[in-house]
């Protein structure tokens, strides 16, 4: 006489079912059930204690499953390297036996509901040198708590398909200004920079991990150094430079994300522009001010020298004229 298996082995518990399952009348054949058993009891085997296996999980999780299966992440189940291969799930999901038996969602982890500290850890332990983490300890995104998992999302779909990151200027923009508000209120102005239209996106300009550099700019060739990544006409070096190109930046004149004013200046006028710094510069043709009354070169009660720029064309710098006219 056969002995019933064991109620707490998995072949034991699979041949339980089944007797239950043949006592109601149910037709399912014996062939899929001696099936499931093999392909369950071989991965008991096959995975270290508490690991359940990337095969148990699609069992439930087949939508999910499918995903995964199209953004990087995907590669860990069959990397050698990274020591997860068969069960890419667990490496951020943790040893998911139990929670295979018991179908809780108590017994498995789930990073999106970890401590900052915890998630982090998590993501890190695979992308803590890659050149994207560089500052991350000290980024405004780590001193503000923010979570790797607040704007990845790791079962990647729609935008997200292929990858981690979003692949589309468009999802960028919204996952940035979901949180940035008074940011991207700011390109909904006249003149700004075409990330509304999808030209452009966030991180075209800024390093959302960290950065060296000020409000997480890229790269690191001084305080403008964003803008000169498109506008490289401007970066010279030039044999007469204007100094608060290079020691304030663009932003000193421009609004970086955008203005109500053209060639997004943070002012209306141009005169008023230059005035905020050169208001009281010796004209270099009269013992006058700059703006002054007579006998000032420069008399801005007059129309044709309110805009500085008709004269002084090359303000981000010049190879001949030391005055930067034209």
């Amino acid at each position: 006489m056969l002995r019933q298996p064991h109620a707490n082995t998995v072949v034991g518990r699979a041949h339980w079912d089944w007797r239950r399952i043949s006592l109601r009348g149910c037709a399912v054949p014996v062939s899929l059930l001696l099936f499931v058993v093999a392909v369950r009891a071989g991965q008991d085997q096959q995975q270290p204690a508490g690991y359940a296996g990337s095969e148990t999980c699609a069992t439930c999780h087949e939508d999910i499953t499918k995903a995964f299966d199209k953004n990087r992440h995907a590669a860990l189940e069959t990397s050698k390297t990274r020591g997860w291969a068969t069960r890419a799930c667990e490496s951020c999901h943790g040893p998911g036996a139990k929670h295979a038996e018991s179908a809780s969602a108590g017994d498995i982890r789930q990073p999106a509901k970890l401590a900052v500290k915890d998630s982090e850890k998590i993501c890190l332990g695979c992308h803590l040198n890659q050149p994207t983490q560089m500052g991350r300890l000290t980024s405004g995104h780590a001193r503000n708590a923010v979570a790797c998992v607040a704007c990845h999302n790791v079962h990647a779909t729609g935008e997200e398909r292929s990858s981690v990151m979003f692949r589309k200027a468009a999802g960028i923009n919204r996952k940035c200004g979901s949180c940035h508000t008074d940011v991207w209120a700011s390109f909904q102005k006249p003149h700004h920079h075409k990330l509304p239209e999808g030209a452009m996106s966030c991180i075209d300009c800024h390093n959302p991990h960290g950065s060296n550099q000020a409000h997480l700019l890229k790269t690191a060739f001084g305080p403008q150094s964003g803008c000169f990544r498109c506008h490289t006409d401007k970066r010279g070096p030039f044999t007469f430079e204007h100094v608060v190109v290079r020691t304030e930046g663009c932003s000193a004149c421009h609004e970086p994300h955008g203005s109500a004013n053209p060639r997004m200046l943070t002012r209306a006028q141009v005169s008023n522009q230059c005035l905020e710094c050169h208001s009281n510069i010796q004209s270099p043709s009269s013992s006058g001010l700059v703006g002054g009354p007579p006998t000032a070169f420069h008399d801005l009660r007059s129309a044709r020298y309110r805009n500085c720029t008709i004269c002084h064309q090359k303000i981000h710098g010049s190879h001949v004229s030391r005055a930067l006219l034209r």
